[in-house]
């Protein structure tokens, strides 16, 4: 199962026309490769998505099946019946309106030995970011309490650093544990620090095992630069900055101080266009974290080149992959 899940940067739309139409292709393709192969994919929508995928080409596809709405599927599996429910990311008070959506689903009615819950949602006890911020009783969280028995694990999407949750915060044991792939690639600088990769998983009507495949991520660098350098030394130490990252870095740069006016240019996005290759991401940022510039510097470059997983898993598996992008 491929769980697009998906805070797809490049799915950032709700139509499917012209250029992000395109673009949304090249993320989708790998996904649509394991569907050719025979592998079923499993799609979870998220928030940016907004329910929905922008691109008909691979939502038709006869293999691939997306949570447009709480609903379940069943596939056969080496003989056994699987039942996976699921429903699209869901915006209003997911924590007031959990239990009813997954009823809505209708997972009770499939009789099969193994089922799963497919979600983009937070819950009780995920953490992210360096302090290790931990969700607990906001409305866009869900109650660890409120996971139905019934189901052998839940995987979501949303959450970007990997992590398994099986205890409450009061350390009482879930229902069922729920599973984050994570990310597979590095969105903030926040992440510095987390490996990404996905989840294989694999299933028996009596246990649910999983392991962590790490994939490579993109190099992040932080860089500083001083604005009363000058203009030229500005555009120097720029070029030199972009000439001495990986050439597919998140390259971050903080600017200490205000610019003269003059600089500007050598800060500007066609500036770091010209010289960056198109592989690297570069933001400029003022010394107190705002980006500069706002549109003109920010994120000269949002083309993100991160490698997708395009070789199937074997169909004794089921293979989870988390948010891709930011």
């Amino acid at each position: 199962m491929e769980d697009t899940g998906t805070d797809y940067l490049l799915m950032n739309s709700r139509r499917s026309t012209g250029r992000r139409a395109s673009l949304a292709w090249q993320a989708l393709e790998p996904l649509a490769k394991i569907a050719d192969a025979g592998i079923p994919v499993f799609v979870v929508p998220g928030n940016h998505e907004r329910s929905q995928l922008p691109h008909r080409r691979f939502a038709e596809h006869a293999r691939v099946h997306i949570f447009d709405r709480p609903r379940t599927y069943a596939i056969e599996v080496r003989g056994q019946r699987m039942a996976l429910a699921g429903f699209p990311y869901e915006r209003r008070d997911i924590r007031t309106r959990f239990v009813d959506i997954v009823e809505r689903t209708g997972w009770r009615t499939e009789h099969a030995p193994m089922r799963l819950l497919c979600m983009h949602h937070s819950v009780e006890g995920a953490t992210v970011g360096p302090g290790n911020f931990t969700f607990t009783t906001a409305s866009d969280v869900i109650r660890a309490a409120d996971i139905p028995r019934g189901f052998g694990a839940v995987l979501s999407g949303h959450i970007h650093r990997h992590q398994a949750l099986t205890r409450d915060l009061r350390g009482r044991p879930l229902a069922a544990p729920v599973l984050y792939p994570g990310s597979i690639q590095k969105t903030s600088f926040a992440e510095t620090g987390e490996g990404k990769g996905f989840l294989l998983l694999d299933l028996s009507p009596d246990e649910v095992r999983w392991s962590f495949m790490d994939l490579p991520s993109r190099p992040m660098v932080t860089r500083d630069l001083n604005a009363g350098d000058g203009t030229r030394s500005i555009a120097s130490k720029l070029g030199q900055m972009v000439a001495e990252a990986p050439a597919d870095a998140i390259l971050r740069i903080r600017v200490a101080g205000t610019p003269d006016p003059s600089a500007w240019r050598a800060l500007s996005a066609a500036r770091i266009r010209s010289i960056a290759p198109s592989t690297m991401t570069v933001e400029v940022r003022a010394g107190d974290g705002s980006v500069f510039g706002r549109r003109p510097l920010a994120r000269a470059n949002r083309r993100h080149t991160g490698r997708a997983v395009t070789t199937p898993p074997p169909s004794a598996q089921l293979g989870l992959g988390g948010d891709i992008g930011g």
